[in-house]
């Protein structure tokens, strides 16, 4: 299995609630611990009752308890974005529900949003996508090393230099006398640990670049080395010449458009992903655990965080840790990407 590798980018910006800010003592709590922070958010929000002024508190309250979060959870990536802005896109609906940053507020200490995600989709892919928040952040090198499972859409007949649909047909083949047995009976070839040629267009990088970014600017790229990966089963469940539909469980590093690609010259053709939806990551499903863009709130993502922590295994249970002590008052909003290829497993990071 592939190594991740880790690379983050750091925003900064101040930070101030759209009303009056709650008191320095609030502000405090919400910078030191999880349990202190969610104590300060029901304070805030009691005290608002009690007054009469939810309204004016309301913002305060939430920025406490969005800074409170931590753990890991997912959500459900549409076609169209890539991983990188989607993320920005979650970061900034969780900051404008809880009316941060401003342009002002400079009496708290310094507070961290830390972000990420754990395993990139590229544009043209669906699917789930784990997101870590606080200290889950330091969790999503696990997602990318474990298991993942795919309904991937092939067509043969086209190769692309993206292997996929969005990129230049390079060369087509006839497909006409393949048949389903002839599909199912190379499968097992592809299947356990096996030596694969990443895609050109990947996040793998030479001299510090991206593949991809190197392939865009017309420079000559040579192919990476194969590399070991695992194909933990892979099934064909329908085929409709040109099309066929297979179901893929892999591990870490694998591409599935080179899977495509390979499958389409072992029938003595060629072939592209034309559709490709990420169905499972580790523990999480497309179905059972992802969240829809609406409702992306921040408490919609504090009850999936509670109901998630028991999928994780008992080593990746977060640890409390200590308060830091600072005094910058600036908040500090960090996601972290992790690489391992292009498009259906990790892009602007990754497969």
């Amino acid at each position: 299995m592939a190594a991740a590798e880790a690379a983050a980018v750091v925003l900064s910006s101040s930070l101030k609630p759209d009303s009056a800010p709650v008191p320095e003592s609030a502000g405090t709590a919400a910078a030191t611990a999880p349990t202190s922070s969610a104590m300060a958010a029901a304070a805030a929000l009691a005290a608002a009752a009690r007054t009469g002024s939810e309204a004016t508190v309301s913002k305060p309250a939430l920025a406490t308890k969005l800074l409170s979060l931590s753990g890991v959870f997912a959500v459900h990536k549409p076609k169209g974005p890539t991983s990188a802005e989607l993320l920005n896109r979650l970061k900034e609906k969780l900051l404008a529900e809880a009316g941060m940053p401003s342009p002002e507020w400079t009496k708290r200490k310094k507070q961290t949003l830390k972000i990420g995600h754990g395993g990139t989709l590229d544009s043209a892919a669906r699917g789930v996508l784990v997101v870590g928040i606080g200290r889950g952040t330091k969790m999503l090198t696990s997602m990318l090393s474990g298991s993942k499972r795919y309904i991937a859409i092939g067509e043969l007949g086209k190769a692309t230099d993206t292997l996929d649909s969005t990129g230049k047909v390079t060369e087509e083949k006839p497909y006409d006398k393949i048949t389903q047995e002839d599909i199912e009976s190379i499968l097992q070839k592809f299947t356990g640990n096996i030596m694969q040629v990443p895609p050109l267009y990947s996040a793998l990088k030479k001299d510090g670049q991206r593949l991809s970014t190197l392939m865009k600017r017309g420079d000559v790229v040579e192919a990476k080395p194969a590399r070991p990966v695992t194909v933990y089963s892979l099934s064909l469940q329908k085929f409709q010449p040109p099309f066929f539909t297979l179901d893929v469980e892999c591990g870490g590093g694998f591409y599935i458009r080179s899977l495509v690609s390979d499958i389409g010259k072992e029938l003595s053709s060629c072939a592209n992903v034309l559709e490709l939806t990420r169905t499972k990551q580790g523990p999480f499903t497309l179905e059972e655990h992802a969240l829809p863009e609406d409702r992306w709130t921040i408490d919609d993502i504090a009850q999936s965080l509670e109901q998630c922590s028991s999928l994780l295994p008992a080593e990746l249970a977060l640890k409390k840790s200590k308060p830091e002590e600072s005094n910058e008052q600036v908040l500090s909003c960090e996601y972290i990407t992790l690489n391992e290829t292009k498009g259906e497993d990790d892009v602007i990071k990754t497969l």
